[in-house]
């Protein structure tokens, strides 16, 4: 299913045809701090595995922004990978994004969505995440050495 909401003046799609696949890498492998240096292929095989959506200036057609969530679509999802074009940064970009995400998956069902930021707790604050109330119960495994 792919869908389009318009959001201030951009237009939010869930339809992978219109990812710039090649954009998006450029954007997290060189400027986003989780992800600087990640493969291409990494990142394609990321995009393939995901629902995702991607924010689009109405005039150009050009992708300033990209949100992917993990999920089974029944009971849980991740939301990673939120990416805001410099030029197009502090408009509520990143934020409309993240509620199109979370109003796209509102009605499965599912229990919860989760993501990890270390500087952007205000923007996800603003469309109804929150801190762990519980973080001891929550564990996590690395899978690849540190580098």
């Amino acid at each position: 299913m792919t869908e389009t909401t318009a959001s201030a003046a951009y237009d939010i799609s869930t339809d992978p045809a219109r990812l710039d696949a090649a954009r998006i890498h450029r954007w997290l492998s060189t400027d986003a701090y989780w992800a600087l240096g990640r493969a291409r292929d990494i990142q394609d095989a990321a995009i393939a595995g995901s629902l995702n959506f991607g924010a689009y200036d109405p005039a150009s057609g050009e992708q300033v922004a990209y949100a992917r969530v993990v999920t089974d679509h029944a009971t849980f999802a991740w939301l990673c990978d939120v990416y805001v074009d410099p030029g197009a940064r502090g408009k509520g970009l990143g934020g409309a994004l993240v509620a199109a995400a979370r109003d796209h998956l509102a009605p499965l069902g599912l229990r919860r969505m989760m993501l990890a930021t270390e500087d952007a707790h205000g923007v996800y604050e603003k469309v109804g995440f929150k801190s762990l109330e519980n973080p001891l119960m929550w564990m996590t495994l690395d899978l690849q050495p540190p580098s």
